[in-house]
Formats: C-alpha cells, structure tokens, sequence
C-alpha cells in the first residue's frame, strides 16, 4: 500500500516508524514531516490545511491510505473534502469527519454532547463578547479554582486554571475582549474544577464498535513537579499504574461505550483515533475533553507498546472490522521525556543546532523527532517541542532514567526538559 501521514510532530514520527515496520506499506509519505519522519518515508512540503495540494499528491502517487494525525485539518473538513474527489474515492481516511471532529474542535459542543448521553463531565457555562457582562457575574460567584477554556483550538494551551476571582475576571477579559487565544477564544468555557488525578484512555472506533489501546499519563507543566504554565506536553508515561481493571470498567461503561453510543446516535461520521481526557475523581472519572486524534506525546508511549500491525488496525478501522481484533500489548514500562526549546511555550527561537543525535543510544530507546528540519548536513530546531526520547524498562524509575541519560547527551542552544516525568510512581 501507498500511505500518506499528515502531520509533523513526535506524534507523526512514532506513527510514521510503526507503519513502515507493516509488511502492508509499501510506500509512505508525509506532509509535511521532519527530519525523523524522512528516515522513515519520503517528505512532502505540503501544508496540513493545503487541502488542494495534499489531494494533489494523493492522486499523484496513489495513495490507498491517508492518515490524519494532527486535530486542525480535521476540525477543518479534511476528510470531507477529499471524500468528493471522484479518483480518491477508494482511498481509505483515517479521522473523522469534520462533524464528529467539532468534539474536540468546539469545547461548547462537546460539553453538549456528553450531558446529552450523560457522560460525566465538569458542570460549566458558556459565554461570548456579547455575554461578557453576564459571564464576569457568573464568575463572581463561582466557587474556587474556577477553570476557563478557549472553545476552539489552542494548541493545547487554552486552558487556564484560576485561583481567585480576580484573576479568573482577567483571563476571562484577556480571551474575549483582548483575543488572547484568537479565534479560539471567541467562545469560553466556564467550568467546575474537578480536584482528581489525569490521564489518558484512547480507542480505535469506525463509529459503531471500538477497540481500546494503550492508556498513558501526560504531563502538561513546564516545569519540575508539575509548576509553571501548561505545555502541548512535557512527556509520557504507560503503562498508568493506578489504571486497574476495576478503574478500566468503569471508563469503559460510564465513558468510552456511551461516546460511542452517542457518536452513532447523532449520526456523526467516525473512523480514527478518539482520545478521551480524563479525570480520576473520589466520584469515579469525568471526562476533562476530546481529541479526535492521538495525542502528543502520548502517542510516543502508547504506540510503540502496540505488538498488531498498525496497517492492519487502521485497515480494521476504515473496513468497520474492529469488533474481529485484539490489542496486543508489551508489558514493559514506556516513559517519554520532551526537549523544547528554551522560552516555549512562550517566545522561542528556531533554527539552533541540534548535537549528538547520531551519538548517544541505548537498548529499548528511541528518539522521536518534532520541531526539527534539515538544513544541509545539519538538523536543527524547527518548533517549540523539538525531540521526544522515549525507553522501555521493568520499571517507570528505570526508563526514566534511560531517557533522562540520552536527553543528557543531546544539546542545542537553550533546551529545556523535565527530568521528573512519572516523578510520583516511582519508589
């Protein structure tokens, strides 16, 4: 098969490397790629929303199977459009259509959504420019923390936790009135603060049936012991010790069914990756959002502990056939650790140097590229998270370690990482 991957983060590196290890593709592409991704397929220089372009390519090389990694050209309508195009019309796309895309790319739907099938979720309120007055007094009498979310796309930085009702009035005037977040922030979700651990649970669904992977635990702070600003996100870990078959049942009856349940029910068209952010509450779990793609740098932990053939998974997808498969998973503790450059995630400089790459490895390790390019011989920085190392090991302290190890070997101007990822599991 011919296989073309959108995207150009860690995610799509760890996706690109598992695909090309399938006996099924015979060709892969990426648009538009990094460094890491070219070792892995061919680079095309397309961007993720040139959705003329990227269907261009797809005739172009003849592509069986596109898959959709980052959430914009979903939000977007990617797989509408290409859907109309007569010579793509057996070409299998994986991610939803921009309908079922709107649970991630409308804050505001998705909280509809879930009290309409009544999944559990934080008790909120919506509010625009011209209910600002309305939402400043609303504020006002909302218990503390208060939470305030960006409806539409913020590259994961749209969420702002406050912990005075003073500070929740700024942000909240700093995302209406002053565009703080653009156009995501034209809408806000004012929300109940739910006191609990996070994680992440994902599935495979075509819509109807599901197949559930790998869970992980991200960490969005920047820095040590979870403190400062919230990230894209600092790193991984998975297995979640805590996430016992007890926990796992309950996710699947209160969360993961009645989503599903509720995306054939609003006829809402589905097939890809759904990721599901969750909150461990004394009340059970709540769902924090949706993603309607793998998250980053989740996916650096959950895939490569995947022992199927991803081809095969997504083809089981996109075929409706997921009822007929099996995860398999390897037991070993996977930790991923991000190296972003030094301002992110506030102002940052591209174009550093990147050393040591080729030099430093160890056994059950691998360096995920993110925000880097070529430029001659040289990698350099090209994006704010820059390399993703992940290791595997028997325990969360052990491939800590080995990712902490390389990540001490690599340098360019100004990086920055946390070296405490899965600080509180460890012994």
């Amino acid at each position: 098969m011919n296989i073309l991957l959108i995207g150009s983060g860690g995610r799509e590196h760890a996706l690109a490397k598992s695909l090309k290890q399938s006996k099924k593709c015979e060709n892969l592409f990426i648009a538009p790629g990094n460094a890491g991704t070219a070792l892995c397929g061919t680079n095309l220089l397309v961007a993720i929303t040139d959705f003329e372009q990227i269907a261009s390519h797809c005739i172009l090389h003849k592509i069986d199977m596109l898959i959709v990694g980052p959430e914009e050209p979903l939000v977007k309508g990617i797989v509408g459009y290409l859907q109309q195009i007569p010579e793509l019309k057996n070409m299998a796309i994986i991610g939803p259509a921009d309908n079922a895309a709107q649970l991630e790319g409308s804050k505001a739907y998705a909280k509809i959504f879930m009290k309409h099938h009544g999944i559990p979720t934080a008790a909120y309120k919506k509010f625009t420019q011209e209910s600002y007055k309305e939402g400043v007094e609303y504020i006002k009498k909302h218990s503390l923390p208060i939470v305030l979310k960006a409806d539409g796309l913020a590259g994961g930085k749209g969420v702002v936790i406050c912990q005075t009702h003073i500070e929740a009035i700024s942000e909240f005037e700093l995302m209406l009135l002053k565009s703080k977040f653009g156009e995501a922030g034209k809408k806000v979700v004012v929300e109940e603060f739910l006191e609990g651990i996070e994680m992440s649970v994902f599935v495979l669904t075509d819509g109807e049936n599901y197949v559930l992977l790998p869970e992980a635990k991200d960490y969005k702070r920047i820095g040590e012991g979870d403190t400062g600003p919230n990230t894209g996100g600092m790193g991984a870990v998975s297995p979640v010790p805590f996430f016992d078959e007890t926990l796992k049942e309950q996710v699947i009856q209160r969360i993961i069914q009645p989503t599903i349940d509720g995306i054939k029910k609003d006829k809402l068209e589905y097939k890809g990756f759904l990721f599901f952010g969750l909150m461990i509450t004394t009340k059970g779990p709540y769902v924090i959002e949706y993603n309607c793609r793998m998250g980053d740098p989740e996916t650096e932990v959950v895939i490569p502990r995947i022992k199927n053939d991803l081809v095969d998974l997504l083809l089981a997808t996109y075929n409706s056939h997921l009822s007929d498969v099996t995860i398999e998973t390897t037991d070993q503790q996977a930790v991923a650790i991000v190296a972003v450059s030094g301002g992110y995630p506030g102002i940052y400089e591209k174009g550093k140097t990147i050393y040591n790459l080729q030099n430093v490895m160890m056994d059950n390790s691998t360096i995920y590229h993110a925000g880097t390019k070529y430029e001659g011989n040289e990698i350099i920085t090209n994006g704010g998270r820059v390399l993703v190392v992940t290791s595997f090991a028997d325990t969360i302290e052990e491939a800590t370690f080995k990712s902490n190890y390389i990540l001490q070997h690599i340098n360019f101007e100004g990086m920055n990482y946390r070296s405490d990822i899965g600080y509180e599991f460890k012994n």
